[in-house]
């Protein structure tokens, strides 16, 4: 069922603000009716997000978190913190979504639901780690790390980006170059290769480059029109819950760059994980949040299971083990902290190493693309000049 977002007042008269779930807006409001709650505003998430406007630069909220941190740490309260936060942002929408957190806070809520009402502005790992900084009484911390996390994620996707220019370049580049020869070069020769085609002398490479040209002519329309409805139909199946998980086990699965997105999501559970614990959070409360840190549902689930054999006494590390999903060396290395009870301080230690190691394996992935790309595109080509050669050198022999 949809979240809506509400906006009422109790019995007393005070002003409350929260969220519940419903099929629909009526039976959202008849059930705040039955908790004794006056609906001054219902919403659905998604509606209520779409007015405070689009997401903020990942840059932008690093610079919001690590302030929000140094003016907590200063003394500054929190209400004034977001105020003079939400003055001083240059972000019309930033600004937006600090006013109404500021609203919703000064009305009772803690500062982690107010974030949770505006996803498309704070993330589910910020929104985790400040919950968990508000509950074990480390809310810098929460805060500097995610900043921390925010930036290091924006400097690797802003490498990642350039580095992928020049490939998407060449993709783009040879592709338009090969549909043009297939449209407009190609069907040329037709008529000069009629002769052999009669005599059933045409090469069997020239009869797929000539209909695949044929293709590309005549129902060119009907492809591009279907690839259109193909995405929007596979874009409306990736909202759903059940979407949502297929993606996330494709993007641990596929070849190469799968094992990628794997590292990147096993080191944010396991710094999320150890800095929770280094603060004195309980393991199955740390686990709750960190697996949402994690950002795949394949591996929540098997963290998940985790912290079902914790509570009837298992260790951490058979669980992980047994999901397939945990690199082994980090299962082993996991037990035997356990073992030496030293797991926070492991943890960061794993997420540090394989950060350094998955960096560079991202970027020895993107440097080989470049060959890649440039020999799919000389394949192509030279599949359309050897499907064109081979009938003229065919011809010229028989004169």
């Amino acid at each position: 069922m949809p979240d809506f977002a509400y906006t009422a007042r109790n019995m007393a008269g005070e002003r409350v603000t929260g969220r519940v779930s419903a099929s629909s807006e009526r039976d959202a409001v008849t059930s705040l009716s039955a908790q004794e709650l006056f609906p001054i505003d219902v919403a659905q998430e998604k509606e209520r997000q779409s007015r405070f406007g689009g997401r903020v630069g990942g840059q932008v909220m690093a610079t919001t978190y690590s302030q929000m941190a140094g003016l907590l740490r200063s003394g500054v309260p929190l209400l004034r913190t977001l105020r003079v936060l939400r003055d001083q942002s240059s972000n019309a929408t930033l600004a937006r979504v600090l006013g109404d957190v500021h609203t919703r806070v000064e009305d009772g809520a803690t500062l982690a639901d107010a974030m949770g009402c505006h996803t498309r502005v704070f993330n589910e790992m910020g929104v985790s780690m400040v919950r968990a900084g508000g509950e074990g009484g480390f809310m810098e911390e929460a805060l500097d790390r995610v900043a921390a996390f925010t930036e290091q994620y924006e400097d690797l996707k802003a490498r990642t980006v350039g580095a992928m220019a020049y490939p998407i370049f060449l993709g783009v580049a040879g592709s338009s170059v090969v549909l043009a020869l297939m449209i407009f070069f190609v069907p040329k020769f037709g008529e000069l290769f009629d002769r052999l085609r009669t005599r059933g002398e045409l090469p069997l490479m020239t009869e797929w480059l000539l209909a695949m040209s044929a293709i590309m002519r005549q129902g060119g329309l009907f492809v591009l029109i279907g690839m259109v409805v193909a995405g929007i139909l596979v874009r409306a199946q990736l909202q759903t819950e059940s979407g949502k998980r297929t993606r996330d086990l494709l993007k641990i699965k596929m070849p190469m760059i799968g094992s990628i997105f794997k590292a990147f999501a096993v080191s944010r559970f396991c710094r999320v994980l150890g800095t929770l614990l280094r603060n004195g959070v309980p393991i199955l409360k740390s686990l709750d949040i960190a697996r949402e840190a994690a950002g795949n549902r394949i591996l929540s689930e098997a963290i998940e299971k985790a912290s079902e054999n914790i509570t009837s006494g298992e260790s951490l590390a058979t669980p992980l083990r047994a999901s397939g999903h945990f690199p082994s060396t980090v299962v082993e290395m996991i037990s035997v902290a356990e073992e030496s009870n030293t797991l926070d301080k492991v943890l960061v230690e794993i997420a540090d190493g394989l950060e350094k190691r998955t960096t560079r394996r991202l970027d020895l992935f993107v440097r080989m693309l470049e060959p890649i790309m440039l020999t799919i595109l000389a394949g192509c080509v030279l599949f359309v000049v050897m499907a064109l050669l081979l009938p003229v050198i065919k011809m010229s022999g028989s004169l």
